[in-house]
């Protein structure tokens, strides 16, 4: 008998509906692109891989599905507001990475009506990223974060789509450390009606299977082709709650390291998930691209 992900991969394939590979979560809608977000995009569709633009502030969002409608298939946006933009914020290199600018956010107040009406567009998947970020932030900013992530939650059980998260602990040490994804799990339990997936997961095993228990995915970056820190945690988790995601233009995987990160890259992130795992890549390939399928209606 076959399974569900075999039931799915077969439909796909018989009707040609399927990409090699699918990169839940990039900003090729960001600067960055802004010269050359068309080759980008060409680039990624013609190397078999599809990806979601992921806003993180209203404008952002709004170019996400801008840019979405563009293609007839294989592009589609992410829209919601990143927690580190509920307040006034300074970002830089430490934070983001080498591919990364230096940023100030000028700080956004959740507006429930605009994002609904985002939300409603039909390249929309889901709504993120939102969630909690401990790294960079003032004290006083973690209750306008937790505010912002309820609403975005209520959000998403009104229009019935699954949540992209964003989950970042304090520096090691800080007065927050070890407390984001706790806190997250706890403000799910309470609040959320759907499923969804923690993007750019490093957390521990223990927390991965609290994620898992709610029925959450788990998305893994570039991190774990240069650093061996989350082997243990990829292996610990079943193949069909796994996902893969670039985080353009940041954190570029082995072997483009010291470049500015894009879709077309997330090939490597899936070869690591096969070697880690010990399975063939091909076959890692398709159970994820058919995770995506399920859990964002595509």
């Amino acid at each position: 008998m076959k399974t569900k992900n075999q039931k799915n991969l077969c439909f796909l394939e018989k009707n040609n509906m399927i990409p090699k590979y699918i990169d839940i979560h990039a900003h090729v809608n960001f600067k960055a692109f802004e010269k050359d977000h068309n080759v980008v995009i060409r680039r990624a569709l013609d190397s078999g891989t599809w990806f979601f633009n992921v806003g993180t502030q209203i404008d952002t969002s709004r170019e996400a599905i801008r840019m979405a409608h563009r293609y007839e298939e294989g592009v589609y946006a992410i829209i919601g507001l990143h927690p580190i933009h509920t307040d006034k914020s300074f970002h830089d290199k430490q934070e983001l990475g080498n591919e990364g600018e230096a940023f100030t956010s000028r700080g956004e107040i959740f507006d429930k009506k605009i994002y609904l009406e985002l939300a409603g567009d039909s390249k929309v998947v889901a709504i993120g990223e939102c969630g909690l970020d401990y790294f960079h932030m003032e004290k006083n900013s973690v209750e306008k974060q937790k505010k912002a992530f309820i609403k975005q939650i209520e959000l998403a059980n009104e229009v019935k789509k699954p949540l992209m998260l964003h989950v970042r602990d304090a520096r090691p040490n800080g007065d927050s450390s070890g407390r984001a994804y706790a806190d997250t799990l706890k403000i799910l339990k309470k609040h959320a009606k759907v499923k969804g997936v923690v993007h750019f997961f490093v957390g521990n095993i223990e927390e991965a299977k609290s994620f898992l228990d709610l029925g959450f995915m788990l998305s893994f970056t570039g991190v774990i082709t240069f650093t061996h820190d989350y082997d243990e945690v990829i292996k610990s988790i079943p193949l069909n709650m796994i996902l893969v995601d670039t985080d353009s233009p940041y954190v570029s995987p082995v072997p483009h390291r010291g470049k500015r990160n894009e879709p077309s890259f997330v090939k490597e992130i899936v070869k690591k998930i096969a070697e880690i795992k010990d399975l063939p890549e091909i076959e890692v390939a398709k159970i994820i691209v058919a995770n995506v399928k399920n859990l964002f209606d595509i």
